[in-house]
């Protein structure tokens, strides 16, 4: 696989988990039928297996991010770099969200490419905040990293979801990063739930790791107390310059174990679809709707990769018969 180039990979050793890897891995493994069986049967003892939940997402400061992630065009030390772009203005983030919620979107979500925000970042974004609650869109950020009290701050203008993802599990992690530890976005993660904000939290596969590793990865989300409100699922999107780009695609029938393994794991949780839906035929989709996954990133750009646009969406949900809720 292509690994992450770093001066030095740093060794992160597994967090107990309540829940076993073992256990996880025993679902992993089971029948394709029986998993996707039991995965839809515990959606519908929770949700309206025939609704699901739609959220933008905006990148409102592109580019320039100081971190090393192997996955990553945004940030500056790997050739593929996107260019680093000013954060964009009030106006320009709340016509997106206008545009967004017209479009049928009930969640706005706003993102930087920082390792975490300074006090002077921090300020417009919750202005950003106020501007698209008083929209009556639910409001999510995903900024990096918090210091003591921003997420205090967040919570006050009005934030209803903090995105943070752990990525992989803790054994893969220095694969892929090395300027930041795994302790880092748990502890981010504390703050995010202390403060009161529903915490976002999932990951990315597809980047090289093993079976064992991604059961890892959902046994880490699922021992969070409480599991995140969120799960966002993504697939690795492969960008030319990024040290990840050239790793073996991930096999379509995999992800979907790994969506209806989410799904039984973490039952009141919304599993969402997020990059990668592009790759995926409506066939993949589907399966993943069925085993459990009833949310979607929906518009035409997710941070700096192409999402499906809107429309081909709205005729994948007639053709389904799911409902936007």
């Amino acid at each position: 696989m292509s690994s992450c180039n770093c001066a030095s990979i740093h060794v992160h050793k597994p967090a107990e988990t309540k829940v076993p890897v073992e256990e996880v891995m025993a679902l992993f493994e089971k029948p394709f039928g029986d998993l996707l069986f039991e995965a839809q049967t515990v959606h519908r003892q929770h949700f309206d297996p025939n609704k699901i939940q739609l959220s933008t997402l905006l990148s409102i400061k592109t580019g320039g991010c100081p971190e090393d992630c192997g996955y990553c065009p945004q940030s500056k030390r790997h050739p593929g770099a996107v260019e680093d772009e000013p954060m964009l203005d009030i106006d320009a983030v709340l016509t997106a969200a206008r545009a967004a919620k017209q479009a049928g979107a009930t969640r706005f979500c706003m993102g930087a490419a920082w390792r975490g925000p300074k006090q002077r970042d921090l300020d417009p974004v919750l202005e950003m905040v106020r501007g698209v609650k008083a929209l009556g869109l639910e409001t999510c950020c995903t900024l990096g990293m918090l210091r003591e009290g921003q997420a205090e701050q967040l919570k006050e203008a009005g934030l209803d979801y903090y995105n943070h993802n752990l990525d992989t599990a803790p054994e893969f992690y220095g694969e892929i990063i090395s300027t930041r530890d795994y302790e880092d976005r748990l502890d981010t993660l504390n703050k995010v739930r202390g403060a009161g904000i529903n915490v976002c939290a999932g990951g990315i596969v597809g980047m090289g790791e093993s079976r064992t590793q991604r059961a890892g990865l959902l046994a880490q989300l699922a021992s969070l107390n409480p599991p995140p409100e969120s799960v966002p699922i993504n697939l690795l999107v492969q960008v030319e310059g990024t040290p990840l780009a050239g790793t073996e695609a991930l096999d379509p029938i995999e992800f979907v174990r790994t969506i209806a393994v989410a799904r039984i794991l973490m039952p009141a949780s919304h599993v969402r679809l997020s990059a990668g839906r592009q790759q995926m035929s409506d066939a993949v989709q589907a399966l993943c709707f069925l085993a459990g996954a009833n949310s979607i990133f929906y518009g035409d750009k997710l941070l700096t990769t192409g999402n499906p646009e809107w429309e081909r969406d709205r005729l994948l949900f007639d053709k389904l018969g799911l409902i936007p809720a």
